[in-house]
């Protein structure tokens, strides 16, 4: 059986307005079980600097990457046959089309969310228009529940062996854990 890559593509990333929502997509999309985060827009090296690190001391293997062209990233996504799903309010309701998208498991998953406007041909390019809702809400939600959905809650639920740090979950307070020398 194919082990699945899932990955998200973030369009339009604006630093002068986007660093916290598309920081906060990023953090979601590994959290969530994605391999790799891919956006557009202006190409921002904190952004990626911030990342890396979330990866090196929670673990897991994720990596972000600027893509120049969206059109031809997934253009070429699907002549990898890899399966493209745009999230956006105006598409197929999520309950729909969750057992199909399962029956892809299998597939390369992109995973596009949308920035400012997004152009026409992401609807036109995506295999799946997907909505968690049909009233206007955060792409950071969109993506969670989506990635939750399809993985049937596993994602969000694994431990990374390479973490450096690990939560300890308390019912008030907060309590961590260096993985490296086993102290609080």
């Amino acid at each position: 059986m194919k082990i699945m890559v899932l990955s998200i593509l973030r369009l339009s990333h604006r630093i002068s307005r986007d660093k916290r929502i598309t920081t906060h997509l990023a953090l979601t999309s590994r959290a969530f079980g994605a391999s790799n985060f891919f956006y557009t827009g202006d190409n921002d090296s904190n952004l990626e600097i911030s990342s890396e690190y979330v990866t090196k001391e929670w673990g897991g293997s994720f990596t972000i990457s600027f893509v120049e062209s969206p059109t031809n990233f997934i253009k070429e996504w699907k002549r990898e046959e890899g399966i493209v799903v745009h999230l956006t309010m105006y598409g197929i309701e999520l309950s729909n089309q969750l057992e199909v998208l399962k029956g892809r498991i299998d597939s390369n998953i992109l995973v596009v969310v949308g920035g400012s406007k997004v152009p026409g041909y992401v609807f036109q390019l995506a295999d799946y228009n997907i909505a968690i809702g049909h009233q206007p809400h955060s792409e950071v939600a969109a993506l969670a529940v989506f990635l939750d959905n399809l993985t049937n809650s596993k994602a969000r639920k694994q431990k990374y062996s390479n973490a450096k740090t690990e939560i300890i979950p308390t019912e008030k307070g907060k309590k961590t854990k260096n993985m490296q020398d086993g102290s609080d």
